[in-house]
């Protein structure tokens, strides 16, 4: 093994912990349906929306980023060992 196939399978197992993580802390999406309806399940305060907007909006951001580094990284560690063999 090279030390770029070392380096990017380090680079490979940290956004593959990372992104499990991120998707972990993500919230649910809460559906109005016709349960909320009926227990009266409503998320309509202005502090709820605009908090978990942000904190959702960021977690996306990050999310797509690791899941982009982790697809490359899986890519590059397939294509260095067939041009330096």
């Amino acid at each position: 093994m090279s030390v770029l196939e070392i380096v990017g399978g380090i680079v490979l197992l940290i956004s593959c912990v990372l992104l499990i993580i991120f998707v972990l802390m993500q919230d649910q999406k809460q559906d109005q349906n016709m349960t909320s309806a009926i227990t009266g399940g409503t998320y309509d305060s202005h502090f709820s929306k605009n908090e978990g907007n942000t904190k959702e909006a960021i977690l996306k951001k990050w999310t797509t980023w690791l899941a982009v580094i982790f697809f490359v990284a899986t890519l590059v560690i397939l294509i260095i060992p067939t041009y330096f063999s």
